[in-house]
């Protein structure tokens, strides 16, 4: 049985993801770990959560950072929410630490009137038929809760989709190698995000589950 590893930042509720991520058909078995030192025992998708704030989770990261960022290069699948996509990248000015810098960019703060971004908001693909996206399913809406945004440039390949908060368009989903980052809560953005996380684990671990 393949194994999914949840990093828990120890910040928030888990509930909603590991709810999303149980699925027999996906046929894993899913691991809660707080250790960042043992994220990558016995695992074929490492999942980092969007609950958090980016000083603490990446301080929580660190003893294991260097080995997970080589493992991620190497090709391990990984899924990066929200603040999960926010450490993947680079650094952030939300807070001190690295991040893994398996994206390019660094997260600043959303440039709008109204902050945090909380609610619904469009998902705008960009990536053509054929692209890295075309095992993702395209939700048109999706639920967000952040304040930060990676600052990649929008027109980086690994971009397969934007959204714009007010007048400040934001990378939204972006893929490198078989790591995914979505910058919003597919757990949380009913049937159609559900079905998000559950394409990129089967995906990740080759099964077969209808959208």
């Amino acid at each position: 049985m393949r194994r999914v590893t949840v990093f828990d930042y120890e910040a928030g509720n888990l509930h909603s993801l590991l709810k999303a991520l149980d699925d027999p058909a996906l046929g894993v078995r899913v691991r809660v770990e707080t250790d960042a030192r043992a994220l990558l025992r016995d695992t074929d998708l490492l999942v980092l959560p969007g609950v958090g704030a980016f000083g603490h989770a990446a301080a929580r990261l660190a003893p294991g950072r260097t080995d997970v960022a080589a493992a991620l290069r190497d090709g391990l699948p990984a899924l990066g929410i929200c603040l999960g996509l926010q450490l993947l990248c680079e650094a952030s000015d939300e807070g001190a630490g690295d991040g893994l810098g398996v994206v390019p960019g660094r997260v600043r703060l959303l440039r709008a009137r109204r902050v945090p971004q909380i609610g619904w908001n469009r998902v705008e693909w960009t990536a053509a038929e054929g692209a890295p996206s075309a095992t993702l399913p395209q939700l048109p809406i999706a639920y967000y809760a952040n304040s930060y945004v990676a600052a990649i440039d929008g027109n980086d390949p690994c971009v397969l989709a934007t959204s714009t908060h007010e007048t400040d368009r934001f990378a939204a989903v972006v893929r490198v190698a078989r790591t995914v980052g979505a910058q919003f809560h597919p757990e949380k953005s009913s049937a159609a995000g559900v079905a998000f996380v559950r394409a990129v684990v089967a995906d990740a671990v080759g099964a077969v589950v209808d959208a």
